[in-house]
């Protein structure tokens, strides 16, 4: 009984890519070079960064060093020219490669953190930004800070955290028995208020 329940809940949904926006109230990194660097209310919210399964997109804010661009459009980004930089993610393991560029500032290394000693790589880990970015002109950016951090706004329904709604959440929630809705059991209500949330989509 409980295979053909599976089958059909999984059937009922199609993979979705959904864009995670950055946490207003965790969007600031530091640079001991550049002070503060802002993901998220830039103008207004108009041009904050967002988070894809295997890209970035959109403009982080520096007082000192103005805006900085970390990819437009649809990635992931070749970065083979100065024509299509951008910042990819791995939808594995989270870690970000690839170059953000700023005018102020040139080239921003989103890898330069695995080739520190001892390696930190640029990744996003739990819902949140860690390690270090570098630029040649700017030197190290912490995304590593505990008081300091990005943080991505939680999409409950997306239980592996791959910036994905699609086969692998539902198997997660099934396979693990995930009490879902926090009254500490796993049935029924956990399954449909998953399949709610799931329907709606993230922000």
């Amino acid at each position: 009984m409980r295979t053909v329940t599976t089958i059909t809940f999984i059937a009922t949904f199609a993979w979705t890519a959904h864009a995670q926006p950055i946490d207003p109230a965790n969007s600031v990194c530091w640079s001991e070079n550049t002070g503060h660097i802002n993901f998220a209310g830039a103008e207004d919210g108009a041009s904050e960064v967002f988070a894809f399964s295997d890209h970035l997109e959109g403009f982080a804010w520096g007082e000192n060093i103005g805006w900085v661009n970390l990819g437009s459009g649809p990635g992931p980004y070749p970065n083979t020219t100065g024509l299509d930089f951008g910042v990819n993610r791995d939808p594995i393991t989270g870690e970000f490669s690839g170059f953000a560029w700023s005018e102020n500032c040139g080239w921003i290394n989103f890898a330069g953190g695995a080739l520190a000693s001892p390696p930190n790589p640029a990744r996003i880990e739990s819902g949140r930004f860690r390690g270090y970015v570098w630029g040649e002109n700017i030197g190290w950016v912490n995304l590593d800070d505990d008081d300091t951090f990005v943080a991505l706004i939680e999409c409950p329904p997306d239980l592996n955290n791959d910036g994905s709604l699609d086969f692998f959440d539902v198997s997660t929630l099934l396979t693990g028995e995930i009490d879902y809705n926090g009254d500490t059991s796993f049935d029924f209500f956990d399954i449909s208020l998953f399949l709610q949330d799931f329907g709606a989509g993230c922000p």
